[in-house]
């Protein structure tokens, strides 16, 4: 562990992860001093770190998200096993989070350095403009900014993270808008041989929703990728784009090998994650690891001053506490993490909405067996959906959802292919018996090639009753408070999924696969309810949200459209928990966007703040020291604070 070096800095940021990690790179490249503090275990030397985090993954019996990675009980971390659900119904739930809600929030994340950002997907698509008034439909909240405030960071997060994508089909088939002549810095990432078969089959066909008046029509569309795809040398103007190594490779970044393990790791490290911006910090940038902070302290002016925080030894017993100082504050944590640390420190909650407003992607699981075989379990876990029930007037009747099209088989639905060997083992013969020898291996080659899943991920409307709370008869193991959550699922988000499940029927239908899904309460459905006489079940994206929410007055909302928060104008809460819309895309992608714009509000901040009182310690050289300046060409023209 790093030691900080210095009591006093111009920025602290809390949390290393996807956010955290952007913030400190723009500001340090402004030539502001960071002390970034992440509670988790970080690694001297991150290309071994890799190795290890491998050997993990390969010797895990549970390869869930956070399994290659090393966790503490100092700074536990929520898993997806800590669930199960039970056999009359319900749910139980061991581990970091104490769950009170009716349904389980079923999402983990990860307390590392680089964060979930380790582990996520690597998919990267746009909110679409739709998305930022979803008040306007009747649920959920409107956003303070459109897409056109976020635009130009969006471009901007594309290039920080390296996207491949079609920006034409993206234009054509989504609607979302681009500044002429856009491209993406790297070409699409290919279709998979089973996305050219649902192409064939699904393109131009159409499939009534229970709650659309006209009939949707499908096409399947690729997903843009934080995954290295070969760089478009028309990209920025023809200057083209270089893939960013990770930490320990030479030369540029590896091109996606289709290893399929993206979740919970790359072994070629072409995905994304936020040690490749680590890379490339400046040296104005500290990093402290296993460093746990406890409470923003706040001065009698209202202004943040600094942190407290507990640091603790490789075994996770032993603390010592510190306690370190800044001009401004920025919260990168988790949208979980930050509601409790603000919760813990008393701050940012006039508005009674710290904590509140909990989302996540619930997802409806589909699976079947294609008439042919479709070479299930390559390439990334999806590489292309069917994005025509993302928007539109049936929004105002239930929740929208876009399509995943899986291209691993029935791994998240019901586990990798070992237990579809077990079961034949056990008695997949016809008589009841187990197969073995050589017809056991031509069933498994002939089913296991055949598996194909549909993942709807849905929209969860903003609802204050979700929540995250403390009490402090639930600590962990420094005594700091666990989160407590209240979670369910609005009628609106059921009604979504009931009508996701008759999408689901007809596209079986037209695919000619046979249609293997089936929910019942039980162990490993612990999202199981019934709406409307039929049984449904949910898995969690791992999108947790809205704990912090942004709004356009003081009196409904925690942070500004900068994030900034109201009560305390030197305290920013970045991340997903500042979205008032979860809406239907994964949201990694404009998290990251909306912390490059906040960056640019924390700049002038700390410009204004130096330009009246210059403090000890400020930079001497940098764009700081000469004025105002855009650091990204995508920015120029983008709103500022």
């Amino acid at each position: 562990m790093s030691g900080p070096g210095s009591r006093r800095w111009d920025v602290i940021v809390v949390g290393a992860g996807f956010a955290g990690s952007l913030v400190a790179k723009q500001l340090a490249d402004h030539g502001w001093r960071i002390l970034v503090l992440e509670a988790g275990h970080g690694a001297p030397d991150p290309a071994q770190a890799h190795l290890d985090a491998l050997a993990a993954h390969r010797t895990a019996s549970a390869k869930v998200p956070n399994s290659p990675y090393r966790t503490s009980e100092a700074a536990p971390s929520p898993d997806v096993t800590d669930l199960a659900g039970l056999a009359e119904g319900g749910f139980r739930a061991d581990g970091y989070f104490v769950q009170r809600g009716p349904l389980p929030y079923a999402s983990g994340y990860l307390r590392a350095n680089g964060g979930t950002g380790l582990a996520w997907t690597g998919l990267a698509p746009r909110m679409h403009p739709e998305d930022f008034r979803a008040g306007d439909f009747g649920h959920g909240r409107n956003w303070p900014i459109g897409y056109g405030d976020l635009e130009p960071y969006y471009r901007a997060a594309e290039r920080e993270i390296g996207v491949a994508g079609d920006a034409e089909e993206q234009r054509e088939a989504v609607g979302l808008p681009f500044p002429d002549g856009y491209r993406f810095p790297m070409h699409a990432i290919p279709r998979s041989y089973l996305d050219q078969v649902m192409a064939t089959a699904l393109d131009g066909r159409c499939v009534r929703d229970p709650d659309e008046a006209a009939p949707t029509r499908l096409r399947v569309v690729t997903t843009p990728h934080a995954r290295n795809g070969r760089p478009d040398p028309g990209y920025d103007g023809g200057a083209g784009y270089r893939p960013a190594p990770a930490p320990g490779q030479r030369g540029g970044g590896e091109l996606c090998q289709g290893h399929a393990s993206c979740v919970p790791i790359c072994p070629a490290q072409a995905k994304y994650t936020p040690l490749k911006t680590q890379a490339r910090w400046g040296p104005s940038v500290t990093l402290v690891t296993r460093a746990v902070v406890t409470r923003v302290r706040i001065g009698g002016n209202g202004q943040a001053t600094g942190v407290e925080y507990r640091s603790y030894r490789e075994d996770g017993t032993a603390h010592t506490s510190h306690t370190v100082d800044a001009d401004l504050v920025v919260l990168a944590a988790h949208a979980i993490e930050n509601a409790k640390l603000l919760l813990a420190s008393g701050a940012a909650n006039s508005s009674d909405q710290v904590g509140r407003n909990l989302m996540d992607h619930p997802v409806l699981l589909t699976w079947g067996l294609m008439p042919q075989q479709i070479g299930a379990y390559r390439g990334p876990g999806s590489t292309s959906g069917l994005e025509g029930f993302r928007f539109g007037a049936a929004r105002a009747r239930r929740a929208p959802f876009r399509v995943e099209i899986g291209n691993w088989g029935w791994t998240w639905a019901l586990g990798p292919p070992d237990g579809r060997v077990a079961e034949l083992l056990r008695g997949g013969g016809p008589d009841g018996r187990g197969l073995f020898g050589p017809e056991l291996r031509r069933t498994l080659g002939d089913r296991i090639g055949r598996e194909i899943a549909f993942q709807f991920e849905m929209e969860q409307d903003a609802d204050p009753a979700n929540r995250v709370t403390i009490d402090p008869r639930h600590r962990d193991a420094l005594g700091n408070p666990r989160p407590v959550l209240h979670y369910d699922l609005s009628d609106y988000v059921k009604r979504g999924i009931a009508a996701a499940r008759s999408v689901s029927d007809q596209l079986f239908a037209l695919l000619g696969a046979e249609d293997h899904t089936r929910f019942e309460p039980g162990p490993a459905w612990p999202g199981y309810f019934e709406y409307q006489g039929r049984g449904y079940a949910y898995r969690a994206a791992g999108h947790g949200a809205g704990t912090h929410i942004m709004g356009d007055s003081p009196a409904g909302s925690v942070v500004d459209q900068w994030q900034r928060c109201w009560d305390h104008p030197n305290l920013y809460a970045v991340g997903c928990g500042s979205m008032p819309t979860v809406a239907t895309s994964n949201p990694s992608l404009t998290m990251a966007a909306l912390a490059l714009r906040s960056t640019e509000a924390i700049h002038r901040d700390l410009l204004a703040r130096h330009r009246s009182a210059p403090a000890q310690g400020a930079p001497a050289q940098g764009v700081a020291a000469q004025g105002v300046a855009v650091a990204d060409p995508a920015l120029q023209g983008a709103e500022t604070p």
